[in-house]
């Protein structure tokens, strides 16, 4: 089996044991996406979709994020950013996330212009945003792709993205990166051994077992 069918057979497999492909970042408008992919930057997106509800409670809307100040915003996403203590706290006192455009561009090189958005942030909102093909290289992309065997010894987010963008097909990159997220947490997971007695794609995993 070469590189691109092991692909098609892992995006066929992870379909049927995932069909819902979603976010795992709350979110009903752009601009509040890219809030929270910022924050998620500093704990678990779980975290995240809890303090974000305070956050935009009292500011509703873009105008109103950008006339706040920005220890007052701080006070509100403290709790997520102390869930990785130390310098993702003073990163966050440099840059706090109330420069957003209230609109967001459909743009992936005008969206890494933007404070505070590197790759994996941009791809997220071209893919679930604004439907566009995105390859999201997060933490468990990264791992469970090099595990699986879609790469090899590739740690680097944009390596691991290159690679990926030359055997998926552009339509399924943001699904796929959704189900990976999904089968990092509840099978291939990072924390305690792999569940590969119950893995869907044991039988073509590289380093099923290990």
């Amino acid at each position: 089996m070469t590189t691109q069918e092991l692909a098609y057979e892992v995006i066929s497999r992870l379909k049927k044991e995932y069909p819902d492909a979603d976010c795992t970042l709350d979110y009903d408008d752009a601009w509040k996406l890219l809030v929270s992919v910022r924050l998620a930057a500093q704990c678990t997106d779980a975290r995240v979709n809890v303090v974000v509800q305070d956050l935009y409670a009292k500011y509703p809307d873009v105008a109103a994020l950008a006339a706040a100040k920005p220890e007052d915003i701080e006070a509100i996403v403290r709790p997520a950013v102390l869930e990785k203590q130390g310098s993702g706290y003073q990163r966050l006192h440099a840059d706090p996330p109330r420069t957003v455009p209230g609109q967001v561009p459909e743009d992936f090189n005008a969206l890494l212009k933007l404070p505070g958005v590197g790759r994996k942030s941009a791809n997220l909102i071209m893919g679930d945003v604004f439907g566009k093909p995105a390859i999201v290289t997060d933490t468990h992309c990264i791992r469970l792709s090099n595990r699986i065997g879609l790469v090899h010894d590739m740690k680097d987010p944009k390596k691991v993205e290159m690679a990926l963008w030359k055997i998926i097909p552009p339509e399924e990159g943001n699904d796929l990166c959704h189900r990976l997220v999904n089968h990092g947490r509840e099978v291939c997971t990072a924390r305690t051994k792999p569940y590969c007695d119950r893995c869907c794609l044991n039988d073509i995993c590289e380093k099923n077992g290990i």
